[in-house]
């Protein structure tokens, strides 16, 4: 085992998490390249190609675990339509139709100025905002 599968299976123990070598093969894809955003199909495609023999399902399962476990960031839109985020801080999002990828937005970049009143017994948990972006025309 070497230092990065190391530091990665000691992330997954803090977070709660056994480091399987499932979790260990698809983590060492998502986190060593910095933040990004993958969905399911495309780090099952990643993982293949880097002979990891994993099943699709495996890679859902996998992916909802770390984001149960905080590791990760769903980001869900057009109801069936969800990437993983592994930067979990407070931020917003571009979605780029014709590359189905999306872009970081800092919050710095865009001010929600106000808010309708919440139900009753609620409290704010964050504010997801994904502006869809397409090519101009011109």
């Amino acid at each position: 085992m070497d230092v990065q599968d190391f530091v990665l299976a000691e992330r997954l123990r803090q977070a709660g998490l056994r480091p399987t070598r499932q979790r260990l093969s698809l983590g060492a894809i998502l986190f060593s390249a910095g933040d990004r955003h993958v969905s399911a199909e495309s780090l099952h495609k990643e993982a293949l190609a880097a002979r990891i023999d994993v099943s699709l399902a495996t890679v859902y399962n996998t992916l909802n675990q770390f984001k149960a476990a905080g590791l990760l960031r769903e980001v869900a839109f057009e109801g069936d339509r969800t990437f993983f985020d592994t930067n979990t801080s407070n931020h917003f999002h571009y979605y780029i139709a014709e590359t189905d990828s999306l872009v970081d937005i800092g919050t710095e970049d865009l001010k929600v100025l106000g808010l309708p009143p919440l139900p009753a017994g609620t409290e704010i948990d964050r504010v997801d905002i994904i502006i869809r972006l397409r090519k101009s025309v011109r």
